[in-house]
């Protein structure tokens, strides 16, 4: 079940709060580690302790007539790049294994505030600085679909673990596709906001230009319950002063099952690859166009944008950014960590990305991917201004395409080609940069399975603070197709 019908049977009295968390942790008792067959799914970092006490408090308050919302007594996962005052945030880092923060991020804390219960913290490809989701701290987080698959990344521990059944819903970070990535390998809703929705205070950074913080989620509904607890103006992350006056009452309002009635819908077809490998994914991306135009959308096939590609492909800044962010994240007042980690490399008292990388505890590819960062951010700028002006050229693009075709949003695949075997590079991902290196919101929605049995979404991409539109449209096709359904490998318990 999705986390509203989840909601329903809390508010009806069906189940608890309390039996709800026991369950889902049931699950991750049996499915988290090796089982009959399966290497297990391997995705939790770390569980929370103390969830059934939090359910039994939230259960408390709805006997007495207190209900925060409809997440009020919802288990979810939280990707351990979000800090968690009561609970280590270590980016998937054997480094960072002890780091303790002050306070909750931001999102985090909203959503503790509307009623939701924290399960576990999950496995991420180590600093964001991946697709497969392996990290020193964590290992490797598995596809439940195909445990010898990837779950994409890097925020496929929460995706895998929805997919698993170890929480109803959760938060993933998207600096390129971070969170569509896991929720079209996992059969999920995924959405990437539109930069300055939703806070980023408190998730360590990759790209303070490129970073999002989002929820995946079973169902359009549950993104939108989700966007209603954690989008607004946060006065920590300047960035959300653009969504002021941009943000309904309510997301809901926007889940309509007509919303693609006369919707424009145009497929970017510099997305829809030919190649062998991709044609399974393509022609399900070409079957939801089509399920579009029967719910009554108009679908316009969009012609070759040279220079638009050309824009985003010379628009990539988190290697720029990542050793400044991070260390602005690291030096944040109230951060408790081993001082002798801070003394491998000056400055000796607070921890940078230096000393992350002279402690060597970071699984081997992405180390190496740490060491060439260093001193991007301190080196000749030039090159970097350069493809920060060319985001704003991309940004220019894009919307000119949107208005000269009349268009309510885009659609391609969320990622060209199915999850990859573990141990092999997962392709098809740059698409993921349309959307990340102009900071346009995208939605990725379950569009069914390939002849493998594995999972694959497909994309809507919209204007700025288009949430409304593009949960609509989701909505919509969702309500219309139902293509989600639970892996087999991680079947209910007895």
């Amino acid at each position: 079940m999705d986390a509203a019908k989840l909601g329903e049977l809390l508010a009806n009295g069906q189940v608890t709060s309390v039996q709800l968390v026991k369950a889902y942790q049931a699950r991750i008792d049996a499915y988290e580690q090796a089982y009959a067959d399966q290497p297990g799914v391997n995705a939790v970092i770390r569980r929370d302790h103390t969830a059934v006490a939090d359910a039994a408090r939230l259960d408390a308050e709805r006997r007495k007539g207190r209900v925060r919302g409809p997440l009020h007594g919802i288990p979810i996962l939280i990707k351990d790049n979000y800090d968690t005052h009561d609970l280590p945030t270590t980016n998937g880092s054997l480094a960072l294994r002890h780091w303790r923060t002050a306070d909750d991020a931001e999102q985090v804390a909203r959503l503790r505030a509307a009623g939701a219960v924290i399960v576990a913290k999950t496995n991420l490809h180590e600093f964001a600085s991946g697709v497969e989701t392996i990290s020193s701290l964590g290992g490797q987080t598995r596809n439940p679909y195909d445990q010898t698959r990837n779950p994409g990344g890097s925020s496929g521990g929460t995706g895998a673990g929805i997919a698993a059944g170890f929480g109803a819903a959760g938060l993933g970070s998207d600096t390129c596709g971070s969170i569509r990535s896991p929720a079209a390998h996992n059969s999920l809703v995924g959405l990437r906001p539109s930069q300055g929705l939703s806070s980023r205070d408190g998730i360590a950074p990759l790209s303070y230009t490129q970073d999002t913080g989002g929820p995946l989620a079973k169902s359009v509904t549950d993104i939108a319950l989700i966007l209603d607890a954690t989008a607004g103006y946060d006065p920590d992350d300047p960035s959300t002063k653009a969504s002021i006056g941009r943000i309904p009452r309510t997301y809901t309002t926007a889940l309509d099952d007509t919303a693609l009635v006369n919707a424009r819908i145009g497929v970017f077809t510099d997305y829809l690859s030919t190649s062998g490998p991709a044609q399974a994914t393509t022609a399900l991306v070409r079957a939801a166009t089509q399920d579009m135009a029967s719910q009554g959308a108009t679908i316009v096939d969009v012609p070759a944008q040279p220079a638009l590609m050309s824009a985003v492909d010379a628009s990539w800044v988190f290697v720029d950014e990542m050793e400044r962010d991070l260390n602005r994240y690291l030096a944040a007042p109230g951060s408790r960590f081993p001082r002798s980690l801070a003394r491998l490399e000056p400055p000796s008292d607070i921890v940078t990305l230096a000393d992350i990388v002279t402690s060597g505890q970071v699984t081997p590819t992405v180390l190496q991917r740490l060491k060439e960062r260093l001193g991007t951010s301190t080196g000749p700028q030039d090159a970097y201004h350069q493809r920060l002006a060319r985001r704003l050229e991309a940004q220019q693009l894009l919307h000119k395409l949107m208005k000269d075709h009349d268009l309510d949003a885009l659609v391609y695949p969320a990622v060209s080609q199915q999850a990859a075997p573990i141990g092999q590079p997962q392709v098809g991902l740059r698409i993921c940069a349309l959307a990340a290196n102009t900071g346009f919101p995208a939605m990725t929605i379950p569009a069914g399975f390939t002849p493998d049995g594995m999972p694959v979404g497909v994309e809507l991409l919209g204007r700025p603070f288009s949430e409304p539109t593009l949960l609509g449209l989701g909505f919509d096709y969702q309500q219309a197709t139902n293509h989600r359904r639970p892996p087999a490998s991680t079947p209910p318990l007895n």
